[in-house]
């Protein structure tokens, strides 16, 4: 743990992971962190496009990937007249929004972004618009970040083991650091998270620059690292939160969910707000990737060349096994997430 609880404690991923410059967006390339560190640069829209369908970038990152192509796609909209200025930018939130059809941020900030260019007037740049209207969401959602972590870490007590699972961006790492500065002392278990292994490579090494003890478990050792007592709490970020409380995550969080409610461990699932276009799962697309990346690993085959593959790259939790829907605004039952947006925000009470 950190001997200094009263620090700024921000993970490279989340202080520095996409950065958009006057010649393009430069992410941080998540598929070979912490082992290198390159980033990989795009140029378009199109190529930030790419970039987030190919896992250059997870979790939140395609939140600010998708904010910075659309600064890109302003950029592109300057170089026409009319109304093919805003076509450009119309076409870029489409295809932005088509790369990752489960997790609502992206459609989220790129319909905001969208409305910020269609308001713009005639003679104004549309790149400029939009990349002060870019800086600005990411401000905002690691804000909220920060409100979450404050929210979340009154959950966990002092001397927890926390399991998580996956990459939970700046929603699980804010929670982490507001328990240290709570005073508390709190350990992770990690689960590494097949294909990419994120847990293993973002999670542990996020955690552990900010100074939390972090133990990594394979993906099959969780129900028996609950039953043996190696885990008090159980946290994740989700992907998304349907309004009848259905938590969307990594798959491998319903299995988890599972066991935990087993051996009577609460599960909190962590997200800015509840979706409120998604009243139930009919509304969600569970996006499932290409089979093949089963069978890797960091680049290498792990598979035999006779068997085939499956990756759905998420799953759903019920809300009978979460224990609470934590958001920026408070912890509320799965059950009743209608008041989430009921209560005051911070911004509200200023």
């Amino acid at each position: 743990m950190t001997d200094d609880p009263a620090r700024t404690l921000v993970p490279t991923l989340i202080a520095r992971s996409v950065v958009l410059d006057d010649d393009g967006v430069n992410i941080l390339d998540r598929r070979t962190f912490p082992f290198e560190r390159t980033w990989v640069h795009c140029a378009t829209t199109e190529e930030v496009a790419r970039a987030i369908e190919e896992m250059v970038t997870q979790s939140s990152g395609p939140f600010f990937a998708a904010a910075g192509g659309m600064a890109l796609a302003g950029r592109e909209a300057d170089r026409r007249a009319g109304a093919k200025r805003l076509e450009v930018v119309e076409q870029a939130a489409h295809r932005l929004v088509a790369t990752r059809p489960t997790n609502n941020h992206i459609r989220d900030v790129v319909d905001r972004l969208l409305a910020v260019a269609r308001a713009a007037d005639a003679d104004q740049s549309l790149g400029r618009v939009l990349e002060d209207a870019a800086r600005a969401e990411g401000d905002a959602y690691l804000s909220l970040s920060r409100d979450l972590g404050e929210q979340a870490a009154d959950l966990i007590n002092d001397g927890d083991a926390v399991l998580t699972h996956c990459w939970g961006e700046s929603y699980v790492t804010e929670a982490f650091a507001a328990a240290i500065r709570q005073g508390k002392r709190v350990t992770a278990v990690v689960t590494e998270t097949r294909p990419y292994l994120q847990g293993a490579r973002l999670t542990a090494e996020s955690l552990g620059e900010i100074g939390v003890e972090t133990t990594v478990i394979t993906d099959n050792m969780g129900a028996w690292a609950m039953h043996v007592g190696r885990v008090a709490t159980y946290v994740t970020a989700a992907d998304r939160v349907t309004m009848d409380g259905h938590v969307i995550n990594k798959v491998g969080t319903f299995q988890l969910a599972l066991a935990a409610d087993h051996h009577r461990i609460p599960y909190y699932a962590l997200i800015h707000a509840p979706d409120p276009q998604s009243p139930d799962m009919s509304t969600v697309t569970i996006e499932e990737r290409d089979p093949e990346e089963v069978l890797y690993a960091l680049g290498m085959r792990t598979a035999s060349h006779r068997a085939r593959g499956w990756y759905p790259a998420f799953d759903v939790t019920p809300p009978n096994l979460v224990s609470a829907v934590v958001t920026s605004r408070g912890r509320y039952s799965p059950y009743d997430l209608a008041s989430h947006f009921s209560a005051p925000s911070e911004e509200d009470q200023r």
